[in-house]
């Protein structure tokens, strides 16, 4: 690891996962007013795609709080920190991403992997592969449909959890890899259904791109994510802050 990097990286993330001196935009989120979302006995669930699954076990998914379950990305990253502040159990972390998953595959499986576990903050990120197999002639969905699918999706969820604060978190990728310039500006729209979405149901949302988007002056974007979609181990690192400052740890 470069220097700029490590430093980068020491002074916004590992340091206590603190604000940092090069922190992203502030994120909109009634966790700064309150000091945190997360209480004693809350259950935390991460849901997503690949970025989130992380190579999870799949097999013993209904046992909170245990790494090999939570992955090896950014959700497991948060969670141990979680698990510093609330130890003994005392709150309970899930995570259901499934790699190559698009908004309406969350669906599909929305009851048994998300309402049924009545979580009390739920974390969704969810979008790249919606352009992503567009762009490889796997899908024809359009942003449009990325944004009527997932707000139907949140209408339901808060129809079964009323209570539920939902953690909407921003797609993002890095120009290297897998991604070009085909990607834009059509990837920026789906950036910004989220964000709409975010403002319409009144989520937290986890500015992802604006973080990336500052650590790409301290390394480049192959550091962060080497296909530009899917994190480095430093990539998913800078992801757990933004998510942990997000909620308002």
């Amino acid at each position: 690891m470069n220097s700029n990097r490590r430093d980068f990286l020491q002074n916004s993330l590992i340091a206590g996962m603190g604000l940092g001196a090069l922190s992203v935009a502030q994120s909109t989120s009634a966790a700064e007013k309150s000091g945190g979302l997360i209480k004693n006995g809350d259950i935390i669930l991460f849901q997503g795609d690949s970025i989130t699954d992380t190579g999870r076990n799949k097999k013993d998914a209904d046992e909170p709080n245990v790494k090999s379950n939570l992955g090896k990305g950014y959700a497991w990253l948060a969670a141990s920190q979680l698990l510093v502040d609330f130890p003994e159990n005392s709150i309970k972390i899930y995570n259901r991403g499934i790699s190559g998953n698009k908004v309406h595959q969350l669906a599909d499986r929305w009851d048994g992997d998300a309402l049924n576990l009545k979580p009390n903050v739920l974390s969704i990120l969810i979008g790249v592969n919606d352009i992503w197999h567009k762009l490889g002639g796997r899908y024809d969905g359009t942003v449009e449909t990325y944004e009527n699918d997932f707000r139907a999706l949140l209408k339901r969820t808060k129809d079964a959890l009323p209570d539920v604060t939902l953690v909407i978190c921003e797609p993002f990728v890095l120009r290297c890899g897998a991604v070009n310039d085909k990607w834009f500006p059509e990837f920026d729209s789906f950036r910004a259904a989220a964000k709409k979405l975010s403002e319409e149901f009144q989520t937290v949302f986890v500015p992802f791109q604006s973080a990336f988007d500052r650590a790409v002056a301290y390394a480049p974007p192959e550091a962060w994510a080497a296909d530009g979609v899917h994190p480095t181990s430093d990539g998913a690192a800078l992801m757990a802050h933004e998510w942990l400052k997000a909620v308002g740890r």
